[in-house]
């Protein structure tokens, strides 16, 4: 089957959903599995379109994983669409002027969507994906207001205290799945934008996070790459292990969110994943991102140094409901510039989130973070070559109402604390800053299984 026609048999399955020619309902052609060893079969004769395991990028969560989705079969396609969008209000009070003049109160929408295709070619399977966000025009200015969040750059800046929106095109990427001996079995993935072997899970795709409509302020020590503009990623896999090598652009995309920042593929990454039981996904993974960090002018961008470590763990309750749990640890190591120099600094960050579904109504759900992170990440340029630890405690509550048109909405609200040292403490209004956020969603239901 040609590149040509697989790309014109995509398009005008995209076209047909989106048009509504085939209804937007929760529907199976085939069983789904409940855990990914139909995915790997010993027999290398059967491979799964949609394995419950698979999350971002080439990601694996747990096979004990819900689904969410629309899937439907078009013209020898299986085509699964599903996404996520918050209606949010959020709160952080402190100080105007260090916060450079922007309001502590903020209306936004955060929100993705993703339609992937796939068919079956012998044993093997082929698919594309292609995952896009509104955030560019939903998400005013450098980003939404979350406290001792960092990252990327705007308006000539670093941000600090807020979440960078995301791109327009968060992925274009195409798949390929083939068996190689026993349950072995062989995977290329690669495009214009996707997420490489680093990290876990993006944090929109953990089940831990998804209905949390905030970011973690650790995300840019563990999962930021997600949006990578030029990639390939080679793997090999089992039912319980996986090996990746990636080689991509590590720059950070600019803040033009709706064009695709190309780049030569100079970085390179790793990763390992072990699943032990259907309920455990442990990952370890390391990469070099060149000239990820921006500098100012005239210093070029710096490089830097990531590995990261993870354990997710998902255990079904009852009537549909799940408990899903995160630990991530990462670190980077790099160059980082103040304006009397330069200095090598290690910093690390860690996270612990869960989230308990009950009914697949009632959702409780709850992050804690600790972070290293340097002054001059934070805008406390007087510290100079100093690095603060920061932390971050958040809960909140989601309600899901029944089912209406394939969609399922909700509503929510969480409360946060931001923890900061002595220092900092009179940008803050205390050591303690508090926050919060109340919010509607819309997404996809889950899959019957």
């Amino acid at each position: 089957m040609s590149c040509r026609r697989l790309f014109i048999d995509f398009t005008l399955a995209v076209v047909a959903v989106l048009a509504g020619s085939v209804p937007l309902v929760a529907q199976q052609t085939e069983p789904a599995p409940v855990s990914g060893h139909q995915h790997h079969g010993t027999d290398g004769t059967a491979v799964e379109l949609f394995p419950a395991r698979e999350a971002s990028g080439t990601a694996w969560l747990p096979d004990d994983t819900p689904m969410f989705g629309s899937r439907q079969s078009w013209r020898g396609w299986d085509v699964m669409l599903h996404g996520s969008a918050f209606a949010e209000f959020l709160y952080e009070p402190g100080d105007v002027h260090r916060t450079g003049g922007f309001s502590t109160h903020q209306f936004l929408s955060t929100n993705w969507g993703m339609l992937m295709a796939r068919r079956r070619v012998g044993t093997a399977r082929v698919g594309l994906r292609a995952m896009v966000s509104l955030e560019p025009w939903t998400v005013s200015g450098c980003g939404y207001i979350n406290f001792l969040a960092s990252g990327e750059n705007c308006e000539g800046d670093t941000i600090h205290d807020r979440q960078h929106p995301h791109d327009l095109f968060m992925e274009l990427a195409a798949d390929y799945d083939g068996g190689l001996r026993g349950s072995w079995r062989w995977q290329l993935y690669g495009g214009l934008a996707g997420e490489p072997a680093l990290g876990p899970p993006a944090f929109p795709h953990r089940i831990s996070a998804m209905l949390n409509p905030i970011a973690p302020i650790s995300h840019h020590w563990m999962d930021s790459t997600h949006i990578t503009f030029g990639l390939a990623t080679a793997a090999v896999s089992n039912r319980r292990w996986k090996g990746e090598v990636s080689v991509f652009n590590g720059r950070e995309p600019d803040e033009n969110r709706a064009d695709i920042d190309f780049a030569a593929l100079d970085s390179i990454s790793g990763r390992l994943t072990f699943l032990p039981s259907e309920r455990l996904a442990l990952q370890i993974s390391a990469g070099h991102l060149t000239d990820a960090h921006l500098e100012f002018a005239p210093r070029p961008p710096s490089d830097v140094d990531r590995t990261t470590a993870s354990a997710t763990y998902h255990r079904s309750l009852a009537a549909g409901g799940t408990w899903a749990t995160t630990f991530a640890w990462g670190m980077n190591s790099g160059l980082v510039v103040i304006p009397t120099g330069a200095f090598n600094a290690t910093t690390h960050a860690f996270l612990l989130e869960s989230s308990a579904a009950f009914h697949d109504r009632d959702t409780w759900f709850g992050r804690a973070e600790l972070a290293q992170k340097p002054a001059e990440d934070l805008h406390a340029h007087e510290y100079g070559a100093g690095i603060f630890s920061v932390a971050k405690m958040q809960g909140g509550y989601a309600r899901q109402f029944k089912p209406w048109k394939g969609l399922t909405s909700g509503v929510g609200g969480s409360v946060s604390l931001s923890l900061v040292p002595p220092e900092l403490a009179s940008r803050y209004g205390g050591r303690v800053a508090p926050g919060f956020a109340v919010f509607a969603s819309v997404r996809p239901p889950r899959h019957g299984m």
